[in-house]
């Protein structure tokens, strides 16, 4: 199992971020390693989301810093941490649905040139065969579950080497969630790391590594998945009773 001890890919530290005047998050540390998936989990409004846009640079990091790959990435644009490796799929992200699925994809690689694009396309199609099977039709002619798929496989064809998923189940039956699971295990089995935001606990427990929680924008609990009483921590840790967590869950608001 990798480890986060040394040199990680992603660490975080002391990351203060929220909406204006609003704090959500208050001191974040977080590491991963190549190649590891890691499960952030928490409740509704605990900071999950507003964490993964500071790290992609869809929100200011206001105290605190990011490093990537051994590089201050913090406060670097959207397209930047792109461009580094670091690949966002926002929640609730809609497809072009007047566009192709071959132009959807296309299009989430225009900076790159056309061979390399079509190449990329290539590769992100052959993790999800229902789409690939519909590259020519609309994405509006996608059913929900496969335009999911599609936001999914959009982040793929810029061969990240860190992808971070929230929700990426949301909205999609059983058997669709474990597709995605399967291509989480792929990726990590090809060397990417994943950080996965998911309200399906078991399943998010049965895929990562290991796990972080978050409450009130603090992280409240790190462990490893294979820890027997996890679930039992991860409740004690949400109601801020958890041992391995001694912050001030008051602080927060959201």
């Amino acid at each position: 199992m990798p480890t986060s001890v040394a040199e990680p890919l992603l660490d975080v530290g002391r990351l203060e971020s929220g909406y204006g005047k609003i704090r959500v998050l208050h001191g974040v540390d977080l590491k991963i390693s190549a190649g590891e998936v890691v499960a952030l989990l928490g409740p509704n409004g605990a900071g999950k989301t507003t964490l993964l846009r500071a790290l992609s640079g869809l929100l200011p990091v206001n105290s605190g810093g990011v490093s990537f790959a051994g590089r201050d990435i913090t406060n670097a644009t959207p397209r930047e941490t792109a461009r580094h490796g670091l690949v966002h799929v926002i929640e609730g992200h809609r497809v072009f649905t007047q566009l192709s699925v071959t132009d959807n994809l296309l299009l989430a690689a225009y900076d790159l040139p056309r061979g390399e694009r079509i190449a990329r396309l290539e590769q992100a199609l052959s993790f999800f065969p229902e789409i690939a099977e519909k590259r020519n039709e609309r994405g509006g002619a996608l059913s929900g579950g496969q335009q999911q798929m599609l936001t999914v496989a959009q982040g793929l064809v810029r061969r990240p080497r860190l992808l971070m998923l929230d929700e990426p189940s949301a909205g999609l039956s059983p058997v669709l969630v474990d597709r995605v699971l399967d291509v989480i295990a792929r990726l990590r089995s090809q060397g990417t790391a994943v950080l996965l935001v998911e309200q399906l606990l078991e399943k998010a427990l049965r895929i990562a590594d290991r796990v972080y929680a978050l409450a009130q924008g603090h992280i409240v609990l790190e462990a490893t998945t294979s820890e027997a009483d996890l679930p039992q921590r991860l409740e004690r840790a949400y109601l801020g009773e958890d041992s391995a967590a001694p912050v001030d869950l008051a602080e927060g608001r959201h």
